[in-house]
């Protein structure tokens, strides 16, 4: 057993050592050295497994975009093949059609870290930290791959290549990157690095490989296209952003830890009748309230709502037919329910039956 004593660390081997159970703690393999959320892909609040095709958001934090439609399928666990041990959960891409390519198409899974995140790396100064970043990728293609790292503003990139070896296989892939020491890069709650996965781009988005350069590239020229193979797949997971020159073991946060994070960008409200948000009458046809968010916002979300909506009264019975209108801070969603009858003025009441978004995605 490792003893902590002052000055101290005496492992299970003896003897004092900085070294326990043969392994080191230092800054870039202790507990939120992982700048990617959702790595594992396990949240996947806005489509509960289904598919898609248009360019949005996939599973969370990841988003998909596509410069030209229906070029291809996205889903968590597209394919329902074995994810690699440790693993119980992937992104998934199946092209739809043998597509060429234009000069300026681009067609990427991307993820945008936030710049409060990103404070320690000192990217665009002297100090800039190399990074190192690793993920798990299988493809039913073979060839040289590519992604990138870019800033806020896409003008500085460094598109990065790697290999797959063999086609539909699990393999782990690793890239050091030194740190950009110009360019401007966001230190606050706006885009810190936008970290990207190449499934196609034409001469526009393509770049040396390798190099940190003053263009948007997304990936290196002469990267496999997998929107040029109809049937082609491509999956990732443990996906993973960190400081220095060392590739960690993927960082496995606990559940809800995980789930917080993501609710920062984007949080689900379910109203069940045994759930509800508790509202006052302000008239005999309208109520206010405020439903306090799970977790604090990067900023001020966006509101949406779906569902038919009822304000019940402490009677038992409710009223339908419920108008809604929102506003927010990063803290808490204010709903005005407006279209009800035969509230009173003063009165208590309840908002459920229904469902509310809050997003606040960079």
């Amino acid at each position: 057993m490792s003893v902590l004593a002052t000055n101290a660390i005496t492992d299970a081997a003896g003897g004092n050592t900085a070294t326990i159970n043969s392994y080191t703690p230092t800054e870039s393999n202790m507990a939120g050295r992982n700048k990617i959320i959702n790595g594992s892909m396990v949240f996947d609040q806005r489509n509960a497994g289904a598919s898609g095709t248009a360019s949005g958001y996939t599973v969370d934090r990841f988003a998909y975009y596509g410069s030209q439609a229906s070029k291809g399928t996205w889903q968590q666990n597209a394919g329902s093949v074995t994810p690699p041990t440790g693993f119980k959960n992937y992104l998934g891409f199946t092209s739809s059609s043998a597509y060429s390519v234009l000069s300026t198409d681009l067609f990427e899974i991307y993820q945008l870290i936030e710049g409060l995140n990103c404070i320690d790396l000192a990217f665009g100064t002297a100090s800039a930290s190399s990074v190192t970043f690793s993920f798990w990728v299988r493809s039913s293609l073979t060839g040289t791959f590519g992604g990138s790292l870019a800033n806020s503003a896409g003008d500085r990139a460094y598109p990065f290549s790697y290999t797959i070896s063999s086609a539909n296989t699990w393999e782990q892939k690793s890239i050091t990157i030194a740190g950009d020491t110009t360019g401007t890069w966001l230190t606050t709650n706006g885009i810190g690095i936008q970290v990207r996965f190449g499934l196609g781009s034409g001469s526009t988005y393509t770049g040396t490989a390798n190099a940190w350069g003053s263009t948007n590239a997304i990936q290196p020229t002469g990267s496999v296209s997998v929107v040029g193979t109809s049937g082609a797949t491509f999956y990732i997971t443990g996906v993973q952003l960190e400081a220095g020159s060392v590739t960690t073991p993927f960082e496995h946060r606990q559940y809800g830890q995980e789930l917080a994070l993501c609710q920062r960008y984007y949080e689900e409200i379910t109203l069940l009748p045994n759930m509800a948000s508790p509202a006052q009458c302000f008239s005999t046809t309208g109520a206010r309230g405020g439903i306090r968010f799970v977790t604090t916002k990067r900023a001020s979300p966006d509101i949406a709502a779906s569902g038919t909506f009822i304000l019940s009264r402490a009677d038992g019975s409710s009223a339908s037919g419920v108008s809604l209108s929102f506003s927010s801070n990063a803290q808490t969603l204010y709903f005005n329910a407006s279209g009800a009858t035969s509230l009173v003025a003063g009165h208590a009441t309840n908002l459920t039956n229904g469902t509310l978004t809050a997003a606040s995605e960079l």
